[in-house]
């Protein structure tokens, strides 16, 4: 249990260092996988929605139908 919760703590502070160094005025965006792993795609930041949505449409463009897909959401952060 005490590994959890090491764990846990220590996702919590990576995300409050990368939040930490963003302009509050200005939106910025991440892509998270459903299964909150980190790959190449998760640890990109956008200035907009759109530039997100793109990348987005380009990783799953490269699979084919049988390929086994991993879920993807865009946040605000």
């Amino acid at each position: 249990m005490d590994d959890f919760k090491y764990m846990v703590d220590e996702s919590s502070e990576a995300l409050r260092s990368i939040s930490d160094g963003l302009d509050a005025k200005s939106p910025s965006y991440r892509i998270v996988r459903d299964d909150l792993q980190e790959d190449s795609i998760t640890k990109l930041r956008f200035a907009n929605y759109d530039d997100a949505y793109d990348e987005l449409e380009c990783f799953y463009g490269d699979l084919c139908c049988s390929d086994e897909r991993v879920e993807y959401l865009i946040v605000s952060i």
